[in-house]
């Protein structure tokens, strides 16, 4: 196993669960963390006040290379958008929905910068 590729998957994963607290400090359900469609993931899908929103969080130990939102092109857009519309269609969901970005900048509980970007992007028509 690739060690590097490994404490990139916990970096990961310890983000996803400091986005899910943060969340639920501000207010949030979190309905799902990891859900996937094929091989499409979502990270978190969070719910408050009628509004579903689809977060993709960004873990890195700094920002000397390049923002965390940054790191959301196109191409993953479009996969995010795809598994989302099957989570819609899946669960006959009738709300608002949106796109956030939780970015997080560290490594140490004591010591990271998180950021919510709420509507970090729009739809991208197919």
């Amino acid at each position: 196993l690739n060690t590097t590729m490994a404490r990139h998957n916990d970096l990961g994963k310890w983000g996803e669960g400091v986005a899910a607290d943060y969340l639920e400090q501000q207010g949030y359900s979190i309905l799902e963390r990891g859900w996937r469609s094929g091989h499409k993931d979502i990270d978190l899908i969070a719910f408050k006040q009628g509004i579903l929103a689809f977060v993709e969080v960004k873990t890195r130990k700094n920002n000397a290379y390049i923002q965390p939102q940054q790191a959301v092109d196109r191409h993953k857009i479009k996969l995010l958008m795809t598994a989302a519309n099957r989570y819609i269609c899946n669960n006959n969901i009738d709300a608002e929905i949106r796109f956030d970005i939780v970015a997080i900048t560290g490594t140490d509980y004591s010591n990271y910068k998180i950021e919510h970007i709420e509507q970090a992007f729009l739809p991208i028509p197919y």
